[in-house]
């Protein structure tokens, strides 16, 4: 009877440890929750008026580096979190993102008043100062490490950055900017209605805009990635040449590029390096492409070129380049909708009522659109529809995938947004062409259900 409970005993315990490893295994195989992007307040001296969010990966490093990422006009700093690449690279690489909102002119950042363009004006790039200073005390962020990007509008002003404050980014990516200071004045500023308003300018000139700038200091410059699009019609392709005239004069390089290849398909890049073999400047057109970066790939690129991946990213992302604005990839994207959203769980219709409210110049026009939930049980998951009365053809968006067939369009809710309480409401945005006239659509719909329209 001894050996027998010796032997149960033995048995036991050899099931609990095998239980207590099998329970060990599912606990350290559970995920970890994912991080979130965070809005932060009170980060500082904020005369531009800007809202900041910031994005901390789990896997952030110990002293992490620091990017600056800026939205194009009529965006928001969530939206550029959602529409881009940027955060699910800090995941893989463990740096901090900064995603500001501006506040003035259609949500642009200010690159036109005289504020803008010097250092500690009392507008947008020290609000932005004050960004990375919060996050390299708040965080640990690495001050060796800080870098600026952006699209448009937050392509312009990642210019404006790199030369206001040289000795604290290290380099900077432009997706379809224009050199630091190409605006004279607010009236000037007017996407889409004067598309090229900063050729004609020598190297020396714009160089000298950099200079002046900061006229004590020595260097190094800040390294600088410029990207655009031939078929751009909001800001002209033609811009790409004067940034690289800007930038090459600002490092003392000739404009005649030391190297030229094809990544991929549809990719012409210019590199500009110095006597040690050091890339200053590149450039990089992209054929057939409008007022749609950056596409899918071309933000490994850039966080490549800070020197945050460790190794040269794969180009095998594909891009398709696009003959017109509206078919652009940026400017439709798919994302992948959300659990409610799918056939499993649908969406809920209701009564509804959509404010549309269109700013137009030219060619060119961008619209709000809040949608408010007047029935008495919350919407989990949306999608908005509507049919265009004319040519209007949509060529960016922000807080909403929106796709476009003909005159048809479709806006989803994007992660972050997919519910509309009873008696609440959501907004998105975006920009768009038109020949003609610009008349609003006649009626929307929500999950299917027609709203009143405001």
């Amino acid at each position: 009877m001894k050996r027998l409970l010796t032997a149960l005993a033995g048995a036991v315990t050899a099931v609990l440890c095998a239980a207590a490893v099998l329970v060990s295994a599912l606990v350290s195989a559970h995920p970890a929750a994912a991080a979130t992007l965070t809005e932060v307040t009170n980060f500082g001296a904020n005369p531009g008026n800007l809202r900041m969010y910031v994005y901390v990966p789990n896997s952030a490093q110990q002293n992490p580096a620091i990017v600056l990422a800026m939205h194009t006009c009529g965006g928001s700093g969530p939206g550029f979190y959602s529409s881009t690449e940027f955060a699910s690279l800090a995941d893989r690489y463990g740096f901090i993102v900064i995603y500001p909102s501006a506040s003035k002119k259609m949500n642009c950042f200010d690159n036109w008043s005289d504020a803008s363009k010097v250092r500690g004006g009392q507008t947008d790039p020290v609000s932005l100062m004050s960004m990375v200073t919060y996050v390299e005390q708040q965080y640990h962020g690495d001050p060796n490490r800080v870098f600026a990007t952006g699209a448009s509008s937050g392509a312009m002003m990642t210019n404006a950055m790199l030369a206001l404050y040289p000795e604290v980014f290290k380099a900077g990516a432009a997706f379809m900017g224009v050199p630091f200071t190409c605006f004279p004045n607010e009236a000037a500023y007017s996407p889409g209605g004067n598309s090229s308003p900063c050729v004609g300018k020598t190297a020396q000139q714009w160089g000298d805009a950099v200079r002046n700038a900061n006229p004590n200091y020595r260097g190094p410059w800040p390294r600088m990635q410029l990207w655009h699009g031939t078929s751009d019609t909001v800001v002209s392709y033609a811009e790409l040449e004067e940034e690289i005239k800007q930038w090459t004069n600002v490092h003392g390089l000739s404009q005649t590029p030391t190297s030229t290849d094809t990544p991929q398909s549809g990719w012409s890049r210019r590199r500009y390096a110095d006597a040690s073999g050091t890339v200053r400047v590149e450039a990089y057109t992209i054929q057939g492409a409008g007022h749609s970066l950056p596409m899918s790939g071309m933000a490994a690129v850039a966080i490549q070129f800070f020197g945050l991946t460790g190794s040269s990213p794969s180009p095998s992302a594909t891009v398709s380049p696009s003959p017109s604005p509206s078919a652009s990839p940026s400017a439709s994207p798919s994302p992948s909708p959300s659990p409610s959203a799918s056939p499993s769980n649908p969406q809920q219709g209701g009564a509804c009522r959509i404010t549309y409210r269109a700013n137009s110049w030219n060619n060119g026009f961008t619209a709000d659109v809040t949608i408010t939930n007047t029935g008495t049980a919350p919407v989990n998951g949306w999608t908005v529809t509507w049919t265009w009365p004319g040519n209007q053809q949509i060529t960016n968006a922000w807080n909403a995938g929106v796709t476009q067939s003909g005159a048809q369009v479709t806006a989803r809710n994007v992660s972050y947004n997919p519910a509309i309480p009873a008696g609440g409401s959501t907004s998105f945005g975006f920009q768009a062409s038109y020949s003609g006239s610009n008349t609003a659509p006649a009626g929307f719909a929500l999950n299917g259900a027609a709203c009143t329209v405001a």
